[in-house]
């Protein structure tokens, strides 16, 4: 096994990467680009963790994170990838897709959710739609978290005695643990459909949380030919002096309880 990267190590290279994706973001506002990025893989594979490091120094006005839920009645009778359409991202936008379209190829298959015809429409028709979606200029970026069955088992695990992750154990993640052989197979279906030319999967080891995490946001990085955008210095001008207003007391407004100020 991999040996594990320190703690300091890893901050300081995400931090040295998170200053990228700001001038990565600051690009993409400025050339108009559109950018999709699909996040896939079985569940407590670590994607939630990548995406949350990946957006959290970054505008989210520019950056946005889309995980849809379940469809509703009314979804379910529309053209399958309509409600995505919804959510592609304009100029200037990066729209990152927690789960995607591919529900119809991973959980809807293996769950029964959709019906044989509907699996293979979707997968006769999800290259084309995604070659479409190429063409019309958005650049589609497909990634899937690969975890061990070991990994995964010890993650299960520890969510049940985090108070803080048990949400994250749903009556769906319960039952689709026991289902890793059918997960393998729908998987290795979908990358034999969808594994194409213009919008290849890219996959990334993430046993070790951490690698997975850096290697991704670096060759994400590696795929946008962003440039730093010069900016001119922002000077902070001395306040003007502020006359002929008083303010109300204080003691007329109510305030959180000043609760931890004594805590060590």
């Amino acid at each position: 096994m991999a040996r594990k990267i320190s703690k300091k190590a890893y901050e300081d290279e995400l931090a040295r990467l998170q200053i990228e994706l700001v001038k990565l973001q600051e690009w993409v506002k400025e050339a108009g680009h559109r950018v999709a990025i699909i996040f896939e893989g079985r569940d407590a594979a670590g994607k939630g963790g990548t995406i949350k490091r990946i957006t959290e120094a970054m505008n989210p006005r520019i950056c946005d994170v889309v995980a849809l839920p379940a469809p509703t009645e009314r979804e379910k009778t529309q053209w399958y990838f309509q409600r995505y359409v919804a959510h592609l991202p304009s100029a200037g936008q990066i729209v990152i897709f927690d789960r995607s379209w591919y529900n119809r190829a991973g959980v809807e298959r293996v769950m029964g959710f959709c019906t044989d015809e509907e699996y293979k429409e979707f997968m006769r028709s999800c290259p084309e739609f995604e070659r479409m979606l190429v063409r019309s200029g958005i650049q589609l970026i497909k990634y899937w978290f690969s975890v061990s069955d070991e990994e995964q088992e010890k993650r299960f695990q520890s969510r049940l005695t985090d108070p803080t992750k048990q949400w994250k154990l749903s009556p769906m993640d319960l039952e689709s643990r026991k289902k890793w052989v059918d997960y393998s197979k729908a998987k290795d279906d979908m990358f034999s459909h969808t594994d194409i030319k213009q919008a290849p999967w890219y996959v990334v080891d993430s046993d070790i949380k951490k690698h997975a995490r850096l290697n991704c946001i670096s060759h994400l990085l590696s795929l946008i030919p962003y440039q730093e955008i010069e900016r001119d210095p922002v000077v902070l001008e001395e306040r003007p002096p502020q006359r002929g207003y008083v303010r109300p007391p204080m003691s007329d407004q109510t305030f959180v309880p000043n609760i931890h100020r004594t805590l060590g």
